[in-house]
């Protein structure tokens, strides 16, 4: 699923409840994860919650997100990076307008700062990684 069509799903939900169970099931799409991947060197430091993250290049050059949660709405926030991001060159990834989507989906003023700063603690590295590899 790709990111606009998360953004256009959110809108068909007035409740917050609504848009948490959407969320969470986002999250439970994930493609999983290697357990060997889960170490303290993959865990994304500021979150809440036990995040890992594996950023690296496919074939063709285009970003391959890995990443896992033990929370339920932050494997849906990670669902949200990886439409962002995953199979992007590193210039679509730069130019990605994360906070503009964030604000779309009102994430921006339904979560609790805590997790707020945990999903920026993931865009932060995804952005480090982009401007690493150019």
């Amino acid at each position: 699923m790709n990111i606009d069509e998360i953004v256009d799903n959110f809108s068909l939900f007035d409740d917050w409840e609504d848009k948490y169970a959407y969320l969470i099931d986002l999250g439970r799409h994930l493609p999983p994860m290697d357990e060997a991947l889960k170490t303290d060197e993959t865990r994304v430091k500021g979150c809440l919650s036990r995040v890992w993250m594996v950023l690296g290049r496919d074939a063709e050059g285009k970003i391959a997100l890995y990443a896992d949660s033990d929370a339920d709405i932050v494997k849906g926030l990670i669902a949200v990076l990886y439409a962002m991001y995953q199979g992007k060159t590193t210039e679509e990834a730069a130019a990605a307008d994360i906070d503009g989507v964030f604000g779309k989906i009102g994430l921006d003023n339904h979560l609790f700062i805590n997790r707020r700063n945990g999903f920026y603690a993931m865009v932060e590295r995804i952005r480090n990684f982009t401007a690493g590899c150019k």
